[in-house]
C-alpha cells in the first residue's frame, strides 16, 4: 500500500471569476506543471489552517478560515504515492497575490484551465470547476 499525502489547495476566485494558478519552478518536484496554491499539512493542522498559512507564505495574502469554502476534492495515485487534496474556494482575502517563492502565476477562467499543463492530479477538477464558477 502506498503512502497517502494530505495536501490542501485553494481556488482564489477574483471578481471576474478567474482562478489563480501557479507554475512549479525549475528545480522542484514536477517542475513546469501548473497547480492551485496550497501545500502539505503540518502535524495537527487542519486543511483550512494550512491554506491560511500557505496563502500567506506563497502569495502574501491574508485570509480567514471562515472565508474558505469546500468545492471538491482530488484523489490521485502518483508512482511515489497517493495524494488526497481537499480543494477550497476563496473569494475574500486581503492583499494582492504575488509570487513570494518565484513561481509564475496566471489568472485563468475555469474553461481555459485545459490550456495549461496542469498537474495530472488537477485535470479531473476542471469540469466541476467550470460548473461551480
Amino acid at each position: 500500500m502506498s503512502k497517502i499525502l494530505l495536501v490542501a489547495a485553494a481556488t482564489l476566485i477574483d471578481v471576474d471569476n478567474r482562478i489563480l494558478i501557479q507554475k512549479r519552478p525549475e528545480g522542484t518536484h514536477m517542475a513546469g506543471y501548473w497547480e492551485f496554491p496550497g501545500g502539505k499539512l503540518e502535524d495537527g493542522e487542519t486543511p483550512e489552517a494550512a491554506l491560511v498559512r500557505e496563502l500567506k507564505e506563497e502569495l502574501g495574502v491574508i485570509t480567514l478560515e471562515k472565508a474558505l469554502f469546500p468545492m471538491t476534492f482530488i484523489s490521485h495515485a502518483y508512482p511515489a504515492g497517493h495524494v488526497l487534496i481537499p480543494l477550497f474556494g476563496c473569494r475574500n482575502w486581503t492583499g494582492k497575490p504575488q509570487s513570494l517563492e518565484g513561481q509564475e502565476m496566471a489568472w485563468v477562467k475555469p474553461v481555459r484551465l485545459g490550456d495549461y499543463n496542469l498537474l495530472p492530479s488537477n485535470i479531473p477538477v476542471i469540469a466541476p470547476l467550470c460548473q461551480l464558477i
